[in-house]
């Protein structure tokens, strides 16, 4: 039997079974709806999937909590009573929301308590209060989250070992250093682009290593000594290594902005700047410590700006400068590494593996102003400003002994510029002073040698002291030191030995040479040492470039880069390159150039942001050992000659076999085209006869005008 439909409904299941939808009717003649949209019914799946949800999210908010004492029924209403006002602290418990269960056997309560609270925050937070709570001293409470309880009930009795899975052996970070021809790599970024290149001089142009598209959200960086290379996002920090470049190592930190590693690259810290919550909330910091290896998070500082903003470490804006924490520099194998920052009075210095403060308190320093780490070894210089009648102040210290190995007053000071030799070997204080009339500055160096007994203290004044001094370069594994001075657009260098040339060997300061009238806004000394550049990066100098020999002060070669904006040397002194980013709208790309001064190779890139050199780790080789390579230096140059030489004979084979293939593809596709040619050939012989054979024509360009239309209106006036 089966129900009437009225016109509108029969309209409504037209092309349905007869007695569809409330008679009788075979499932087999339902028509269904094309596509997938299921109207808003679940499948089994579906259902399958919610009930889950539902559980999970229905018992989230459950608290088992075990250790109440078992009572009969006359003492059961009072332990309830007290039970709930216990549990109720943490949380709201819902109505009806708490069973104290009974054992129908023994009449007494069970132990046991569930209680359901409004949120599982409220739940987390009663676990964490109630977890051992002495109810007297025979009962402690447990407290454990129904669903933790649920999942460890499911463990069972008996271990079961897991079953071995075989793990992908660990790529070899230090592989490129294995090249054998003794290549550096960089990476560069533009556009959307980060790329990584061998520098192949032998072929005058870079070989891609890796590249990839929207790596990185804000900037790449290598560790110091090379073995990864960091990338920045919005979820935090990744590290990336090996010959394919594959992930290391992530540090979540939302929003991050910078990150530094320790010398050893077995730590590192993400810093980020955290918005103000409302209108009157000062903005604050969050840097994090990581432990590299394990990507373990070892201490978190945080807190408002304000409090760590000090001296140096204080932007003109009042916020905090990024680089306020400094790590310390080049630890011995095992040794521990430090970080350092400014507070008010003092600084606080912490010490690896756990980072906390050295001795368990700052070193007390007040007005203290900047500090600087030593590239080589735990020592810290910090400047102390002047004071009321108490002097300004360098001071060097140890750690972790905390050993305080020079200091030295100063009266009148107007500022101090600190600058550490590349080894620790000395540290150069570029001293401002007052005159006495305090209307304008004199400047002078005090200059700290720390390989001698007692760091003894030489200082050193230019021929015209109220002179600017614009900067201070020491030249890596020597003696030597270069200072650009001098005011208006073209300055001076001048530089310096810090052994005495009337006496070899002695200490003293020694005036060797003076640069006048250069173009010149930074100093470049070549890692190795020995030579100088002189870089124009400023827009009014348009690039100029000089390379200097200073053993004998020889001008090796003059260049230019227009509107170059940076300098960098390869970390073994062999080339150097120079930069024209995205600062400049055109020009973009980098230019690479032999120590000498001598153009090898220049790449174009628009919108180019970054170029950096993979640094190289400290050398395993004994001061001996590199002597002996220095001395037989001629012997390792043939070699190397030869190999180079063989090189570009490949290259030039290389070449002629790409033409032949281009010509071979040249011939056969002329072959594909000959039967259209003869083609052609014979429609003109057939349209031109003989005055084709005799050359008796000449071919014009006619234009045709055709007139399709011609339509006359009366227009009023």
């Amino acid at each position: 039997m089966s129900l009437a439909l009225k016109p509108d409904e029969e309209k409504m299941f037209e092309g349905q079974p007869q007695g569809f939808p409330f008679g009788d009717f075979d499932l087999e003649d339902v028509m269904l709806p094309e596509g997938d949209d299921d109207f808003g019914f679940p499948s089994e799946e579906e259902e399958e999937e919610e009930e889950d949800a539902q559980t999970e999210s229905g018992f989230a908010n459950v608290l088992v909590v075990d250790g109440v004492p078992k009572v009969s029924q006359e003492k059961y209403q009072k332990l309830t009573s007290i039970l709930t006002k216990i549990l109720s602290g943490p949380g709201h418990i819902r109505e009806n929301g708490l069973w104290h269960p009974v054992d129908e056997a023994t009449g007494l309560s069970k132990g046991c308590v569930f209680v359901e609270y409004e949120t599982p925050d409220q739940a987390r937070a009663a676990q964490a209060a109630l977890h051992g709570y002495a109810l007297d001293k025979a009962h402690k409470f447990s407290a454990t989250l129904y669903d933790e309880a649920e999942r460890l009930a499911a463990v069972p009795d008996e271990y079961v070992a897991p079953e071995p899975r075989d793990a992908p052996p660990p790529e070899n970070q230090w592989s490129w250093l294995s090249d054998r021809r003794g290549r550096d790599q960089f990476v560069a970024r533009f556009g959307d682009e980060t790329e990584i290149y061998w520098n192949d001089v032998a072929k005058q142009q870079p070989e891609d290593v890796y590249k990839r598209s929207t790596w990185t959200e804000l900037f790449v960086l290598w560790t110091p000594r090379g073995s990864a290379l960091a990338t920045l996002h919005r979820q935090g920090v990744a590290l990336w290594g090996g010959d394919s470049f594959g992930r290391l190592m992530r540090f979540s930190h939302q929003l991050v902005q910078r990150v530094a590693f320790s010398a050893d690259e077995r730590y590192a810290y993400t810093f980020s700047e955290v918005p103000p919550a409302g209108p009157r909330d000062p903005p604050r910091f969050l840097l994090i410590v990581w432990d590299v290896r394990s990507g373990r998070k070892l201490r978190v500082f945080e807190g408002p700006q304000a409090e760590f903003a000090v001296g140096a470490a204080a932007r003109p804006d009042g916020g905090l400068a990024w680089d306020a924490f400094r790590w310390s520099g080049g630890a011995a194998p095992g040794a521990p590494s430090f970080l350092a920052h400014l507070k008010k009075g003092g600084v606080a210095v912490y010490e690896s593996p756990d980072f906390g403060l050295v001795d368990r308190k700052s070193v007390k320093l007040d007005s203290v102003q900047s500090i600087e780490w030593s590239p080589a070894e735990p020592v810290l210089a910090a400047y102390q400003v002047e004071e009321g009648n108490m002097p300004a102040r360098i001071m060097l210290m140890r750690f972790p002994k905390k050993e305080e190995l020079r200091a030295k007053n100063l009266h009148s000071v107007a500022g101090v510029q600190l600058s550490w030799h590349p080894q620790g070997d000395f540290l150069a204080v570029a001293v401002e002073k007052w005159t006495k009339s305090h209307k304008s500055t004199n400047t002078h160096f005090e200059l700290f040698s720390l390989r001698e007994r007692d760091t003894p203290i030489d200082m050193l004044e230019l021929p015209n002291k109220a002179e600017k001094i614009h900067e201070l370069v020491w030249e890596p594994r020597g003696v030597r030191f270069a200072i650009l001075h001098g005011d208006g657009s073209r300055l001076s260098v001048s530089i310096y030995s810090m052994r005495d040339g009337k006496l070899p060997g002695a200490r003293g300061v020694a005036h060797l040479h003076t640069l006048v009238n250069k173009q010149a806004s930074s100093l470049h000394w070549s890692p190795a040492g020995r030579f100088l550049v002189l870089a124009g990066t400023k827009q009014t100098q348009n690039g100029l470039m000089e390379f200097w020999d200073t053993e004998d002060m020889s001008l090796l070669s003059a260049g230019e880069h227009y509107m170059a904006t940076e300098v960098q040397w390869d970390p073994t002194g062999r080339y150097l390159t120079t930069v024209v980013n995205a600062q400049n709208s055109t020009d973009n790309g980098y230019y690479i150039w032999s120590f000498a001064g001598q153009l090898l190779y220049k790449v174009e890139r628009n919108r180019f942001y970054q170029f950096q050199w993979r640094p190289r780790p400290p050398t395993l080789l004994s001061a001996e050992k590199q002597k002996a390579i220095l001395k037989n230096l001629k012997h390792y140059s043939k070699k190397y000659d030869e190999e180079d030489e063989a090189i570009l004979m490949q290259a030039d084979t290389e070449f002629l076999a790409a033409r032949e293939k281009q010509m071979e593809e040249w011939r056969e596709w002329q072959a594909t085209k000959a039967e259209w040619a003869a083609e052609q050939a014979e429609a003109k012989k057939a349209l031109l006869g003989d005055r084709l054979r005799d050359g008796d024509f000449t071919v014009q360009l006619a234009e045709v005008t055709v007139v399709l239309e011609v339509k006359e209106e009366a227009v009023k006036l």
